[in-house]
This record gives C-alpha cells, sequence and structure tokens, in this order.
C-alpha cells in the first residue's frame, strides 16, 4: 500500500528544503568570495557569482608569510588537535573505565565530579593557569596548548565514554580474567575495541572544539610561533580589511581538514551517539 502524496507532505518537503537552503548558504558565499578576485569582491555582491573564476587567491594565501603563514598555521592546528584528541582518547576512556566499573560511592564521586567540570566556566581559571603555564615555560608552545585542551575537555571526555562503557556486558572481561589476562591486557585487548564507536564521538568533538577555539588560542598562543588557523583569520582580517576573498579562501583551507575528518569517522560518530543515548 501507496503512501498518499498529502498537502502536509508538500509542507515539509517544502520546509526541508528552506532549512537546506539556508544552513548551505554560508558556503555558498564562502565559495563565491573565494573564487573572485579582490577588485571583483570589492565592487559586487557577495552573492553574485564571480564573472570569472579563479583559484589565484588560494596561491596567494598558501604563499604568505610572517603571521599570515597559513601553512605554519595549519600544522599548528592539527599538531595541536591531534595531540590533545590522542591524550584525551588515551586517559578520558581510562578514567571513564575505571569509574563505570567502581558503582560505589568513590566511582559516583569522581563521575560527579567530572560532569561539574563540565558545568564551571574555564574562564574562572584562565589568569591561574596562564600564570603556570608561564612558570613551567610552556606559554606558546604546542605542549602547552595540548595540555591545556586535555584538562580542559577531559570532563566532556569522559562523561561521553562512561556513558558508553557502562553498556558494556562484562562476559568477555571475566572470561579473560579467569583466563589469567591482567587488567591493563584486559582494557587494551577487550574493552577498548568495544569502545571504538564512543572513541570517534569523542575524537568528532574535542577535535572540533580544539581546531575551532579561538579564545584560548588569541590567549595563550598570542605572539608566539605557534599560532593556530583561527587566530592566523584574525589577524589576516586586520591587515587586509577589505581582502574578503583572501579571508574566505583561509576559512576555506581551514575547514578542509575537520571537513574530511568527519566524513572519515561519521559512522563511529553516529553509533557512539545511539550508544551513549541508550545506556
Amino acid at each position: 500500500m501507496f503512501n498518499r502524496y498529502t498537502p502536509a507532505t508538500l509542507v515539509r518537503e517544502v520546509v526541508l528544503v528552506l532549512v537546506t537552503v539556508v544552513i548551505l548558504f554560508p558556503f555558498y558565499l564562502l565559495v563565491v568570495m573565494a573564487l573572485k578576485d579582490t577588485k571583483e569582491s570589492v565592487v559586487s555582491s557577495p552573492v553574485a557569482l564571480p564573472s570569472s573564476p579563479t583559484l589565484e587567491n588560494f596561491a596567494t594565501v598558501l604563499s604568505g608569510e610572517g603571521r599570515n603563514n597559513v601553512l605554519s598555521g595549519l600544522m599548528n592546528s592539527v599538531i595541536i588537535t591531534v595531540g590533545s584528541v590522542v591524550m584525551l582518547i588515551v586517559f578520558g576512556s581510562i578514567a571513564a573505565y575505571v569509574i563505570s566499573r567502581r558503582p560505589g560511592r568513590l566511582g559516583g564521586a569522581a563521575y560527579v565530579s567530572f560532569v561539574v567540570g563540565i558545568i564551571l566556566p574555564f574562564q574562572l581559571a584562565i589568569i591561574p593557569v596562564y600564570v603556570a603555564l608561564r612558570v613551567l615555560g610552556l606559554l606558546g608552545t604546542h605542549i602547552g596548548m595540548i595540555i591545556l585542551y586535555t584538562g580542559l575537555l577531559m570532563p566532556l571526555t569522559v562523561f561521553l565514554y562512561t556513558g558508553f562503557a557502562r553498556a558494556l556486558p562484562r562476559d568477555y572481561e571475566e572470561a579473560a580474567a579467569i583466563d589469567g589476562a591482567s587488567k591493563i591486557s584486559i582494557f587494551l585487548r577487550i574493552v577498548f575495541p568495544l569502545l571504538s564507536p564512543a572513541t570517534g564521538t569523542v575524537a568528532i568533538l574535542t577535535g572540533l572544539i580544539v581546531w575551532n577555539d579561538f579564545f584560548n588560542a588569541l590567549i595563550f598562543l598570542s605572539g608566539s610561533k605557534s599560532t593556530t588557523l583561527p587566530v592566523m583569520v584574525y589577524s589576516f582580517v586586520g591587515e587586509n580589511v577589505t581582502a574578503w576573498n583572501l579571508v574566505f579562501t583561509v576559512v576555506i583551507i581551514s575547514m578542509i581538514p575537520i571537513l574530511a575528518f568527519y566524513l572519515f569517522a561519521q559512522k563511529k560518530f553516529i553509533q557512539g551517539f545511539a550508544g551513549g543515548m541508550k545506556g
């Protein structure tokens, strides 16, 4: 039996089309402006298609030097993001596994403390953290930012991992323990592979946060050689106020790696979100 095409169906389709147009419109502006030369980007409407599309903006941006060295900013963003995500996955998964297997007061108190860490604003502790990193000589370095983001996003990571770990059956762990496997071996060979959907979710969410972060990178990396792409875009706007075609080109370049990673890991992200909600 076929469903009839009703006026309500038409309304839903029209709404979906409008929502899609609204969501994709900023991406359309980015691409259109990035394909225009400097003169056309100033005199023409931002919505208008380029009369003669060009990729010269990408060559200009990628050949920049100093504070506008986009390749350097891209590499800094990759190093800090990958390092932070790896640290979060390693320590977050271990902490969540211990909490999920400790149902008593100690485990409950630890879990609550991480949840509270999600709620508390980081800005309250930004001055002590800044002073601590400066004293340790980690201010304006990759390692300092990795440590900062690891501590900042650890509560969220543990929260996501714990919800998924609590839903894992203990049968395989008990069988491995009977066979003489150590707790570390059980976690590495049995538990962590089963946590792969949650790992995908953690990697995407925390990776997006670190990659797009502007405030912390501006405060802790200002004036250093480890400047990330969001801060570099800001400085680029300051020096090229009217060259919006170059600014939008930098934005597109900054979007490509994280979009590629999301497309690669979206299946794990959906599985992890569904598993966490179920748990």
